[in-house]
């Protein structure tokens, strides 16, 4: 019916094979680190090219993503400047963004889509400094926090500018008289 079969002995060979696909894995995660890094670059050089504000916001989509994953890789280093650096340079790319959108496409209630792009991707970052908040030490908090604030304050201009009042001030409903 059946027949047992032994299991053979592996030879040596096998044990090299693992030592190279594990040394084969360690050489693909430094060539991807590599990539990002050149990625980051590449995505910062488009978005420094790029004239058009609509263009210029759903670049900065791609390049935040990878601006975070620099700074969560440096920060689980610890390499805390670099964080901070990284961060600051996002904050600069959204205050680039939002200057031209206000250049290009002053009425932000026609033109919404990149003011909401730009918006969702401002709330965001503030997120992404939020935990780098919690992550770094005391002393490097105070760069960290200066971007926190001014993110905060372009969230606030671009929600003014999605959602104007539509009156200056609430009136007050006028009294009956009664006869």
């Amino acid at each position: 019916m059946f027949s047992k079969r032994r299991r053979k002995r592996r030879s040596s060979g096998s044990a090299r094979a693992g030592f190279l696909g594990a040394g084969a894995f360690l050489f693909l995660m430094l060539g991807a680190s590599l990539l990002a890094v050149e990625k980051l670059q590449d995505l910062q050089e488009r978005f420094d090219r790029e004239t058009h504000a609509g263009s210029k916001v759903k670049i900065l989509e791609k390049l935040g993503v990878a601006q975070f994953a620099a700074a969560s890789s440096a920060a689980k280093a610890e390499d805390y400047s670099t964080v901070g650096l990284t961060l600051e340079k996002y904050r600069d790319n959204v205050r680039t963004c939002f200057d031209f959108l206000k250049k290009q496409e002053p009425d932000a209630e026609k033109h919404s889509e990149a003011y909401r792009h730009l918006e969702l991707q401002t709330r965001r970052a503030l997120r992404e400094v939020d935990e780098m908040l919690n992550i770094v030490p005391p002393d490097v908090q105070p760069p960290l926090q200066i971007v926190k604030q001014d993110l905060i304050n372009i969230d606030d201009k671009l929600i003014q500018l999605l959602f104007p009042r539509r009156t200056a001030e609430p009136t007050p409903p006028s009294p009956e008289k009664k006869p």
